[in-house]
């Protein structure tokens, strides 16, 4: 199942892409209606409301009176911590029980107002924004629901802003013109990133590798992808391993193929292999390979890459005090902090990149004649830089 999370700030027209996405063939799971559905008539979590804060919150019919309750558990933080005590496990539950309802489903999107405020996408294996400057949803709110202009920005203020938003999702999807617009950028996004992930998922295969080119920083976003994949890596382990960005893009300043190297270190190899299977439920299935150090020498590790089209990931699977590790780890110092080394180094890499295009063959095949390549510059820079792991 790929889990996609969705949202969007309030009057950003979240309902309208998520009827887009089950046009497609996605499963919709909505907070919304899972927060209604655990208060409604006849539900445990109403009885529990009613002994913390008092018959006053029912209706004579039994239903809740939203607006009692309001008064009854807004008066300070702890009546308000009460509430969420309450309510967060039973909608955690209910909402466990909606996936679990749709386990062999392809793709499950779940539409969640506040996804970012509550620190939730790390959860997902996608999450999608949909996005409108806040202006925009000012007017729309004021137009379509009939609010006025302050409680409209009071609304649109509780919750966080574009920016933070942003940061935090893998895709914006621009809700701000004709909903034409939006229909084509949603169905291009299913058929040319979602879709494809689904059935990699599903398929424990990764995704065609990235072209062999360089791309220059200011294009990317490299440090903020790598910050969302290592969120996602360490919610889904367990927050039990350290996950460092590595690698060309890891280095401000400096071109590099479009791929974002990470290392996941464990204690030994039998964790790594114990970790794969999990690993490939996040989206990065693996198999167990070797750094080649030089000099006929070679350390074991797992290699795992990513499922998503969309964001190409190299996963190094380390031990803590591995050659390898250490070696990845203080060749991205010396490149951030030596300007000199950092330009022979893109200068090796363009002069390799040419040789490996003009060898031909495949985009696989010119990647590994590319990386072969550049072993002799490695074991220079592994000498200079972990000179312990040639005694």
């Amino acid at each position: 199942m790929l889990r996609i999370g969705l949202t969007g700030g309030i009057g950003a027209g979240k309902s309208t892409v998520s009827a887009m996405l089950v046009d497609h063939g996605a499963v919709l799971v909505d907070a919304d209606q899972i927060a209604r559905e655990v208060v409604a008539p006849g539900q445990p979590l109403l009885e529990r409301l009613s002994g913390a804060f008092g018959p006053q919150v029912l209706h004579a019919d039994g239903s809740l009176d939203r607006p009692a309750l309001a008064s009854a558990a807004f008066v300070d933080a702890e009546h308000t911590a009460q509430l969420n005590g309450l309510m967060h496990p039973a909608i955690r539950d209910r909402t466990a029980e909606h996936f679990a309802r749709h386990a062999d489903a392809e793709i499950v999107v779940h539409d969640v107002p506040l996804l970012v405020e509550n620190s939730m996408t790390p959860a997902y294996h996608l999450n999608l924004l949909v996005d409108v400057p806040a202006e925009v949803r000012l007017r729309r709110l004021m137009d379509s629901r009939g609010m006025d202009r302050d409680d409209a920005a009071a609304r649109i203020s509780r919750q966080a802003d574009d920016e933070t938003r942003r940061a935090a999702c893998d895709v914006v999807i621009d809700n701000s013109g004709p909903v034409e617009e939006t229909t084509a950028a949603v169905s291009s996004l299913i058929e040319s990133r979602i879709r494809p992930f689904a059935a990699n998922l599903a398929a424990e295969q990764r995704a065609p590798k990235a072209s062999l080119d360089l791309v220059d920083p200011a294009d990317a976003d490299w440090a903020g992808d790598a910050q969302r994949v290592i969120a996602k890596l360490r919610y889904g382990t367990g927050e039990e391993f350290a996950v460092e960005h590595i690698g060309s893009t890891s280095v401000p300043g400096l071109p590099a193929k479009d791929v974002i190297d990470l290392q996941l270190l464990v204690p030994d190899l039998d964790t790594a292999r114990v970790l794969a299977p999990r690993l490939a439920e996040l989206g990065y299935p693996g198999t167990q390979m070797s750094d080649y150090l030089g000099e006929c020498a070679a350390e074991g590790k797992w290699f795992h890459a990513n499922t998503d089209p969309g964001r190409a990931v190299n996963l190094h699977v380390r031990t803590t005090d591995s050659v390898g590790a250490r070696f990845a780890r203080a060749f991205r110092d010396l490149l951030s902090d030596d300007a000199g080394e950092r330009d022979r180094y893109l200068q090796v890499k363009r002069a390799r990149i040419a040789e490996a295009k003009a060898n031909g063959g495949t985009n696989p095949e010119t990647i590994r004649t590319y990386a072969e390549s550049k072993e002799p510059y490695f074991l220079e820079m592994r000498r200079r830089l972990v000179p312990d792991s040639f005694d």
